[in-house]
């Protein structure tokens, strides 16, 4: 497998797909904040032409944030078909999954220190990680503990 060759790209320099299907205009805040909050973890993917394939949302956060440089990783080896492909896929397939909710809100709750609406987690599940939370402090023993049980 050849290793990755991540580029920094000015923003301007990265072309948007203009039949780009996804309307993604409500996730630019949150990934924004993501950027902002982690850093930048994944590059924008594009073809031989400079065309986005995958990270449409984080060029449109990058430049909210007004940031002058975006990480870029060329997809060299991808035909056109192959390029146009990916980019429905890689969209598709993040449609497919599901959250196991218990799971969720057990990691909801680890969080303490960070507000996760920031990221586009919404009241509803917030309330799993109070729930989380709830159970967690429901759990524990406040008794004493007998001597000598029977």
């Amino acid at each position: 497998m050849a290793k990755m060759n991540v580029e920094y790209w000015k923003t301007e320099d990265v072309k948007p797909y203009e039949n780009n299907p996804r309307i993604n205009d409500g996730a630019v805040e949150a990934t924004a904040n993501s950027i902002k909050e982690f850093g930048w973890k994944q590059p924008i993917v594009v073809d031989k032409e400079g065309v986005i394939i995958v990270g449409h949302t984080r060029l449109k956060a990058a430049k909210k944030l007004g940031m002058e440089e975006v990480p870029v990783l060329v997809a060299k080896d991808l035909t056109f078909e192959q390029a146009d492909a990916y980019r429905l896929a890689d969209n598709k397939t993040g449609e497919i999954s599901e959250w196991d909710m218990d799971m969720l809100g057990d990691e909801l709750s680890q969080i303490e220190d960070i507000d996760m609406t920031e990221f586009g987690f919404d009241d509803e599940d917030l309330e799993l990680q109070d729930e989380n939370t709830d159970a967690e402090e429901d759990d524990e023993f406040d008794g004493e503990v007998p001597e000598n049980p029977t």
